[in-house]
């Protein structure tokens, strides 16, 4: 059983993850607007992966015998500069679901919840790889400056997302 405070906040991350999916797809909207199909087709993968971080807390909590409360997803931004703003904007996103996964840690392990616990090392393993991939992407975008042909290389890149 899931302790009143640890289904609280597992419920709020469920509607983090849920945001999560919703602003990668946005961004993928505002790359297919640019024909940068590529960049839409790996923010379209991430917002299925996102979907599926969700998917996993919401299991856990009716497994765990928890109530899922799902709650109203704010609007995420839809516009951008260019790409490197937009993925400035995704690594920044995903430094913020670090923070929280790494707040619910704290949490589990103050509540001695060792099931919780583990689940969650899987969201900070994830994290690490989520970081490392849209800070890698970023580091090529500010590689290439204003160069179209750069950009449109790295589209490529990013349509081979499966």
């Amino acid at each position: 059983m899931v302790s009143p405070k640890m289904e609280e906040a597992l419920n709020k991350q469920i509607n983090e993850e849920f945001y999560s999916a919703y602003l990668y797809l946005s961004m993928a909207g505002y790359f297919a607007e640019k024909n940068l199909m590529g960049f839409f087709n790996w923010l379209f993968v991430q917002y299925h992966e996102e979907l599926s971080h969700a998917e996993k807390i919401y299991k856990y909590l009716i497994e765990r015998g928890g109530k899922v409360n799902l709650m109203a997803i704010k609007q995420p931004d839809y516009n951008w500069k260019d790409p490197k703003e937009a993925f400035a904007s995704v690594l920044n996103h995903e430094k913020y679901i670090t923070s929280r996964i790494n707040e619910l840690m704290d949490l589990a392990e103050t509540e001695k919840d060792r099931a919780t616990m583990s689940l969650l090392q899987w969201y900070i393993n994830e994290q690490v790889e989520e970081e490392a991939n849209a800070q890698a992407i970023l580091a090529k975008l500010e590689m290439i400056g204003d160069q179209p042909a750069g950009l449109l290389m790295i589209d490529r890149e990013l349509a081979q997302r499966k």
